[in-house]
């Protein structure tokens, strides 16, 4: 039987629809993310929609002809089981039929169904959250190594940054990053030497949790545990209230930090890839941008 679903690119208005999704999904996502999303492959994020009406969305993003990543695929609850998700899935796995590896996140009970699909098993990636207190700039940060200052906002200068991520993420991802860095909601801080040298950095972002409203931190990038814990800290200073990271877990030190400043495991997928898996190492990664970009 001939399926009504339409699917096509989202438009601005579209937006808050999925964030409302995705937040109800319990993905709490940052306020402004779905935005940048659009703007990373502008034809890579689609809802599908009945008689005019979206009733679905996935996300299946080139960064380039090497690496692409599937996320934000959610069918609203009163849909499922008609095909219409398959329908999504199919669409964005022919925009990437060109792409040399794609990845995703699986829940731990969608990992059969990606693994049909020829995806492989990676690494786990771990959510963890806590509740900082509020200290009102009281509170010291851990002490500054010699030779490295910390800067926040105007003060960073993003070629450092982008030179650093290229060198420790999967895939360089300028274009995704600098409006990630410079989008309004959150603020970002990087530890930098006297010749400009970026030796770590972090961004938080207010998100929307089912029950209500907290903060991310991701993408989060260090040369060591301490200066990550360094970071972490003059994040949760200045952000009180819940705050989720999502840590790789390629990085044997993310989780051994996280216990030790006081996150606590919340929930739990799996990096799935399909084509070329990536042999570059995560030490350096202790928290994603987000899951539904990869």
């Amino acid at each position: 039987m001939a399926s009504f679903l339409k699917i096509r690119t989202i438009n601005r208005a579209d937006v808050p629809v999925i964030t409302s999704w995705a937040r109800q999904e319990g993905f709490a996502p940052g306020k402004g993310d779905v935005g940048i999303y659009r703007h990373t492959d502008r034809q890579g994020l689609w809802v599908g929609c009945l008689g005019g009406e979206p009733i679905g969305c996935i996300a299946g993003v080139r960064y380039n002809l090497v690496y692409g990543f599937i996320g934000l695929y959610i069918v609203r609850p009163d849909h499922r089981g008609q095909g219409y998700g398959k329908e999504l899935w199919q669409h964005a796995l022919d925009h990437l039929e060109s792409v040399a590896c794609v990845g995703l996140e699986a829940a731990e009970d969608r990992i059969d169904d990606y693994s049909r699909w020829g995806f492989k098993a990676a690494s786990p990636t771990m959510r963890w959250r806590t509740t900082a207190a509020p200290t009102h700039g009281n509170s010291p940060v851990l002490p500054m190594p010699d030779g490295l200052r910390l800067f926040s906002g105007d003060a960073i200068p993003e070629p450092a940054l982008q030179l650093y991520d290229a060198q420790r993420e999967l895939s360089p991802r300028p274009h995704f990053l600098s409006d990630w860095l410079h989008h309004p909601a959150g603020s970002v801080v990087a530890l930098l030497d006297q010749h400009q040298a970026c030796h770590g950095f972090a961004r938080i972002r207010p998100c929307l949790l089912i029950d209500g409203e907290g903060w991310r931190i991701g993408p989060l990038l260090a040369d060591s545990p301490e200066l990550a814990e360094l970071l972490i800290r003059a994040l949760l200073q200045d952000h009180p209230g819940v705050v989720i990271i999502d840590s790789p877990g390629g990085n044997p030190f993310a989780s051994p930090l996280m216990e030790r400043i006081g996150f606590e495991p919340f929930a739990r997928t799996l990096r799935m890839y399909r084509g070329c898996i990536p042999n570059q190492g995560l030490e350096d990664v202790y928290g994603l941008a987000c899951l539904e970009l990869g």
